[in-house]
């Protein structure tokens, strides 16, 4: 079947069999590293993707799913929140294998991107499906909290 898909501000046309899935696409046909498989079921979150402006599991995803919409993925975040959250990351040691980092920071984008002060409940609550096995998840928030400020000021 047939799908146009905006990704990372590029339009594209896809052939995709009825039961691929977004994730899939993204690395298979793309080559988007960001988007990992980490455990396929969409309980680890390393494959978040913004569609439509809102964080999803693109291993829960169907790709026909998609068909019209727009994708952004870690490498199509090139705002001063996104440049703000990567370097809080990294400020704050939010990552160590860096497997949930692409997940984590496009989850945090979409929980900030509308520039409202947001308490650590709900950073945590935005991040609650993104698994972290390294840092723990203290350091990720840190980091989330930086990132407003830094937008902020």
């Amino acid at each position: 079947m047939e799908i146009r898909l905006k990704v990372n501000g590029r339009s594209y046309v896809f052939d995709v069999p009825p039961r691929m899935l977004l994730a899939h696409l993204l690395r298979d046909r793309l080559g988007i590293r960001s988007v990992r498989i980490g455990c396929d079921t969409g309980h680890c979150g390393a494959c978040t993707v913004l569609l439509n402006g809102e964080p999803v599991k693109s291993c829960n995803v169907f790709a026909f799913m998609a068909d019209g919409g727009e994708v952004v993925t870690l490498e199509g975040l090139n705002d001063r929140l996104a440049a703000a959250l990567k370097r809080a990351f990294v400020e704050e040691h939010a990552l160590q294998c860096g497997y949930c980092t692409s997940g984590m920071i496009v989850s945090l984008y979409g929980l900030l991107k509308d520039g409202r002060q947001t308490s650590e409940g709900e950073i945590r609550r935005a991040i609650r499906g993104n698994l972290c096995r390294c840092t723990g998840y203290t350091s990720i928030v840190r980091a989330a909290v930086r990132a407003q400020r830094y937008v902020s000021s």
